[in-house]
């Protein structure tokens, strides 16, 4: 899509067509004409006896999503942060009389959301999902939450171990879950409006190009997006998936959203 001189690219793909895809993306253009944001989530998939709620993962990153594109778009004076807080509050809501949010598998999802005006980008990561924020002069840098990254694999051992120890806990990870309070745990950036090309979103089904597969670095990944298109990025890591299996998942839902930004 193009509006004036921005170019936005949105491609999201279930790692399993018998699936429903786990991610949400959006990307939310004001009617002022001024500025932008995007969304992009990554549903946790939950272990196969449920997580004491009546509704699936995507019913969940449907909700927190949408919240999230309003929110972000209506209240250009709130924080990041204050976003995501109100997104969650909103979302456990919308379910708290029916399911057990208390469980440590309540529908959950990691968060990407950057905004963009005409003095300001802010931009906010909880978990593995990236953001790149492409520089002027070519420069890419990768907003990252690795709290998950930092923990030996040794941790990550089963289901039940990650549950009661790491998960939304202090010293594991934290992921958008039921409880507003986590949106002080993300991490948030902000940059002059001038310093900001270019801005990417995946989910780690995409990143895999670059952090699971090693084809190239966030800049190389960015340059394959503009020369192919996010529907490129996601074809080589398919191909990559099918030539060199990986332990886990074989294929993961994979969401790229790439905004050009027009010179401030």
């Amino acid at each position: 899509m193009q509006t004036g001189r921005m170019r936005t690219e949105l491609v999201s793909e279930p790692g399993d067509p018998g699936r429903p895809n786990e991610d949400f993306a959006s990307v939310a253009l004001p009617a002022s004409g001024q500025g932008g944001a995007l969304v992009v989530l990554d549903g946790v998939t939950p272990p196969p006896d449920g997580g004491g709620c009546l509704h699936s993962v995507p019913w969940f990153t449907a909700r927190l999503g949408g919240a999230l594109t309003e929110l972000t778009v209506s209240l250009p004076d709130v924080p990041p942060a204050g976003l995501l807080s109100r997104g969650i509050a909103r979302t456990a809501d919308s379910h708290a009389a029916t399911c057990d949010l208390s469980h440590p598998r309540t529908p959950q999802a990691t968060v990407v959301l950057a905004r963009w005006s005409p003095g300001s980008v802010d931009c906010l990561v909880l978990s593995d999902s990236v953001l790149l924020v492409e520089s002027p002069d070519g420069t890419v840098t990768a907003v990252r939450d690795d709290r998950l990254d930092r923990l030996p694999r040794s941790a990550l051992s089963s289901h039940t171990v990650v549950d009661t120890t790491l998960r939304n806990k202090e010293g594991g990870f934290f992921t958008a879950a039921a409880d507003p309070s986590v949106s002080s745990r993300a991490v948030t950036v902000s940059l002059p409006r001038g310093r900001v090309r270019a801005l990417t979103a995946l989910t780690d089904g995409a990143t895999r190009w670059v952090d699971r597969f090693g084809e190239g670095d966030w800049a190389d990944c960015v340059a394959v997006i503009r020369e192919e298109g996010a529907r490129g990025l996601v074809r080589r890591v398919r191909a990559l998936e099918r030539d060199r299996p990986l332990g886990g998942k074989t294929h993961d839902d994979a969401t790229v959203v790439h905004v050009e930004l027009p010179p401030a």
